[in-house]
């Protein structure tokens, strides 16, 4: 399932074929998500990338600790890293504190009016992405992670065993572990992640480069077209492949 070879289909191809006011501000049950994902054909190719399969691990974590997802990824990891503004926000629509808006065309016009995207319900995502979280926080979480605070190594190790992603559902040359995207740089080596998108606007990318060096992205709208999807993963490339300061001095003096 966290390698999204599972063969299940993703649940949310069918909830953004409907009009938006039918499940924007809607509470959604992880069963019920899961029920509509039985209800679709599978997928015709091997890796396909499913939020339901995140839904069926919520719902193991449950079983197995007697606790909801939520409140073992807040004990076991947000609390003990101090992600102060990392959390699940339930039926709440408003983000906490000083925020970005996020937007989206309206209607599928190409001179379409942008509506606000910002406040959505976002138990759509279960414990496939409902948290709420900051870019500073999301840089900590993936230090920590593949710095060793989280996990011990032979499980990382576990995490970073990959297959080839669907070029069609990421890009040429991305792989995909176990949660985690792996993608090749021009540079050299890769860097290892993941990101995000709600429908309303908000794209996220968090990584580990070579070296240790780490980003974290945010958009107020999800890149429209095939250039601006490039650009903005260019950006994590130009982060990871730009010569840091020491290196700037030696290729200068």
């Amino acid at each position: 399932m966290l390698q999204h070879t599972s063969g299940l289909p993703d649940y949310t191809a069918a909830l953004v074929q409907l009009p938006l006011e039918q499940w924007r501000f809607r509470h959604a049950e992880p069963r019920e998500l899961i029920a509509t994902a039985l209800k679709m054909p599978p997928p015709e190719k091997k890796w396909h990338y499913a939020t339901t399969n995140y839904l069926l691990a919520g719902l193991i974590v449950e079983k197995v600790t007697g606790h909801g997802v939520e409140s073992e990824v807040t004990r076991r990891i947000l609390r003990p890293l101090g992600l102060r503004d990392t959390y699940w926000p339930g039926d709440s629509t408003r983000i906490r504190g000083a925020h970005s808006h996020s937007y989206f065309s309206a209607t599928d016009e190409p001179d379409a009016p942008l509506a606000d995207g910002t406040e959505w319900n976002m138990t759509f995502g279960g414990a496939g992405g409902a948290l709420v979280s900051t870019p500073a926080d999301v840089n900590r979480f993936f230090r920590a992670l593949f710095g060793g605070k989280l996990l011990p190594a032979r499980w990382l190790a576990e995490m970073k065993r990959t297959v080839p992603a669907d070029p069609d559902r990421l890009w040429p040359g991305a792989r995909y572990g176990l949660g985690l995207i792996a993608s090749p740089l021009e540079c050299g080596g890769w860097w290892w992640g993941h990101g995000g998108t709600v429908p309303g606007g908000h794209r996220a990318l968090g990584a580990v480069g070579p070296g240790g060096r780490s980003i974290a992205l945010a958009l107020t709208a999800v890149p429209s077209t095939e250039q601006a999807e490039a650009d903005y993963r260019a950006t994590a490339e130009t982060a990871f492949c730009a010569p840091t300061g020491d290196q700037q001095l030696k290729e200068t003096s």
